[in-house]
């Protein structure tokens, strides 16, 4: 079965610095991986180049049939390819449900060549609100949400692109215990959708807890992948978080 997501060989400096030295990385549909890695590792690099905001100077990315070689951030977001931000970038000014209004419009009814309108978009709109528990605040600002609904939000927006593959890159950073089980469940809800998912986390029981495989790594490297309790294990991986 060919992966939705192929990664190979990729490559990325800054100056004299390697950044990514031939990764190589396959997602099958429906997968849920968990992708670790101590700062600088290369992780944020590595999803930049493959959501489009980087350039790898070597090897290539497909997503499906596709080679994104060469596609914009947004060329690639249509093709099914959305991330959430660490930090959330809602546009202020804007209500709730007018910030999921903006990706459907500018992805989904793009991609379509036409798409939701009037009476049914607004009705996605709070659906999309209303998966993430947010359907009550459909009209507040973002400035009036909570660290954990601003994640939530963050997260909506990303689903409202409706896309086959979502990189979520530390969504639970500075989270509570129970807000953090709040988002893994959420995560898994949208896996359950079909949704294929990428999680970068460093909170460890988070990545254990949504993980079916999990990758690491080092230097720029991918040192491992494999079953989670399997990699943990790893003498490479253990040397790399604890040190000697």
């Amino acid at each position: 079965m060919t992966a939705l997501l192929q990664v190979e060989g990729l490559g990325k400096r800054f100056g004299g610095f390697v950044a990514l030295d031939s990764v190589d990385l396959d997602v099958q549909r429906g997968e849920r991986l968990g992708l670790i890695g101590p700062n600088g590792s290369g992780k944020s690099t590595l999803v930049n180049c493959i959501c489009g905001t980087l350039r790898n100077e070597s090897g290539r990315v497909r997503f499906g049939e596709a080679v994104l070689d060469g596609l914009s951030a947004h060329q690639r977001t249509r093709l099914g390819l959305a991330r959430s931000f660490q930090l959330p970038r809602p546009f202020g000014s804007l209500s709730l449900i007018e910030n999921i209004r903006v990706p459907i419009l500018y992805a989904v009814n793009a991609r379509a060549g036409g798409g939701l309108t009037g009476a049914a978009l607004a009705t996605r709109c709070r659906e999309l609100l209303g998966q993430v528990g947010l359907a009550g605040k459909a009209d507040l600002r973002p400035r009036d949400l909570t660290q954990i609904e601003m994640r939530k939000l963050e997260l909506a927006r990303a689903m409202a692109t409706e896309p086959q593959l979502l990189i979520a890159d530390e969504a639970m950073a500075g989270l509570s215990h129970t807000e953090v089980d709040e988002i893994i469940a959420l995560l898994i809800r949208l896996n359950e959708q079909g949704v294929t998912v990428i999680m970068i986390e460093h909170i460890m029981r988070a990545v254990m807890a949504f993980s079916q495989r999990l990758a690491v790594l080092v230097a720029g490297r991918k040192i491992a992948d494999g079953p989670p309790q399997e990699v943990v294990r790893n003498p490479d991986v253990v040397k790399a978080y604890l040190g000697e």
